[in-house]
């Protein structure tokens, strides 16, 4: 406890780290005031109709904005339609050849790509909003109020900005801020729906006697478990050792240093998660048809509970794990890197040999790595089954979980290099804290 107090007193007396959390804090401080501010013509009071879009991908647009989609608040959308933008422009610049040429002009083509991504953001979020007024009208038609005339035009405009105003806070947190500041958006948007589902957990098996308070407590163990296990998911790699040739130049010697390669067990992150979620809720629209026997079919794929649900999900997720790490992961031009250094891999000749033995090395960590991401994914489904609500046990696995678990190991890394610079010690005793990649750069 001690330590613990030191380490938070050097946090504080760092001048630029200080800045930067009040930075943070101020700006989630606003996503979530917008977050309750309800759009005009809407009477909030009436918004229970809407509870449908706890599942399938409203549901997960609904975690992202921390209830902002429920609450039809001008933050509705939240973060996703740039989210969806930055992966689409991603995987632009794997298969089309001149997005690719232009990623590779440095910070300048870095730029272009961002303002491509901003246009198509203001693109797919005005569709969204357009289609978000259509499903307030049916499923919150007593909600919408006839009074106000001018409905159907302001909320899509409205709603068009609010996703405009939260990409502003994410980059403002990432340029002044702890940095990754759409990634601590999602995050702040997902804890905030857990005091909520803890209490209903806590309400469920209090009315159950001790039996309850005590299935309450495998629950938290189990789940700080799973927690532990997520973090050695992320942080798990394979260090391929690479020598690098001595050079000598004049009267100084250059190279002959003994490095590693670092190939993640996870490198796809929660990207097969949410195409998984995506793929799974495609064939729910059959809800809208005169399909005979659409009952079947909609139990299947709208119930995690499911065990086909939940046998379908995790072939996509381990499939999808597969084809986004061979878009992300190129082996040739890690090989040509490393010939280009006078970098080699002991016992492998430089150039095809190295990039085949590099992809060899990467199939074989995917493979283990995608099964436990599927079993990740399906968890959620399993805690239903034994018990847990519907809200509680999002957090026992899933999309939800990846992600924080993520984020907040990104952002302990972030501080934790502040202290390290300064002379200070670390916030752990043993190694430095690894944290992985933004969500809308890789993962998301």
């Amino acid at each position: 406890m001690k330590k613990f107090i030191q380490t938070l007193r050097n946090i504080w007396s760092i001048e630029e780290l200080r800045s930067k959390i009040i930075v943070t804090l101020s700006f989630i401080f606003i996503f979530r005031f917008g977050s309750f501010v309800v759009l005009p013509g809407i009477d909030p009071n009436k918004l229970s109709g809407l509870a449908g879009a706890k599942s399938g991908a409203l549901g997960l647009i609904d975690a992202f904005s921390g209830g902002a989609f429920l609450h039809a608040s001008v933050l509705a959308l939240g973060i996703m339609p740039y989210i969806s933008a930055s992966i689409f422009m991603q995987l632009m610049t794997i298969l089309v050849p001149q997005i690719h040429k232009v990623q590779k002009e440095g910070e300048s083509g870095r730029k272009r790509i961002n303002q491509w991504t901003r246009y198509l953001t203001v693109i797919v979020t005005a569709a969204q909003a357009v289609a978000y007024v259509q499903y307030l009208n049916k499923m919150g038609k007593d909600a919408v109020l006839e009074s106000y005339p001018y409905f159907w035009l302001t909320t899509p405009i409205l709603l068009t900005a609010g996703t405009l105003f939260v990409m502003w806070l994410g980059e403002k947190i990432t340029d002044k801020g702890l940095g990754n500041g759409t990634s601590l958006i999602i995050m702040i948007g997902i804890l905030a729906r857990l005091p909520n589902a803890a209490s209903q957990e806590f309400t469920a098996k209090l009315a159950e006697g001790s039996g309850g308070i005590l299935k309450l407590v495998i629950e938290v163990a189990i789940m700080i478990a799973i927690i532990m296990g997520l973090i050695v998911l992320i942080q798990g790699v394979r260090k391929v050792p690479v020598n690098y040739a001595k050079q000598i130049v004049g009267n100084r010697q250059f190279g002959g240093a003994r490095q590693f390669l670092p190939l993640k067990v996870n490198s796809a992150g929660v990207m097969p998660i949410i195409f998984a979620q995506a793929i799974m809720f495609l064939p729910t629209l059959i809800s809208y048809t005169s399909f005979e026997n659409k009952q079947g079919i909609l139990s299947i794929f709208s119930d995690p509970k499911n065990y086909y649900h939940m046998m379908i999900y995790g072939v996509i997720v381990i499939a999808f794990t597969f084809l986004y790490t061979a878009l992300i992961f190129n082996p040739k031009q890690i090989a040509d890197d490393l010939k280009r250094n006078n970098g080699f891999i002991p016992g492998v000749k430089p150039g095809q040999p190295t990039a085949d033995f590099i992809g060899g090395v990467m199939d074989k960590i995917t493979l283990p790595g995608a099964f436990l991401l599927a079993i990740v994914g399906i968890l959620p489904g399993f805690a239903q089954r034994l018990g847990v609500t519907q809200g509680f046990s999002s957090f026992f696995g899933g999309t939800s979980l990846l992600i924080m678990v993520g984020v907040i190991l990104d952002t302990l890394q972030q501080i934790e290099t502040q202290l390290l610079m300064r002379q200070y010690d670390g916030l752990m005793k043993s190694g430095r804290i690894q944290g992985r990649q933004s969500v809308t750069s890789a993962v998301i």
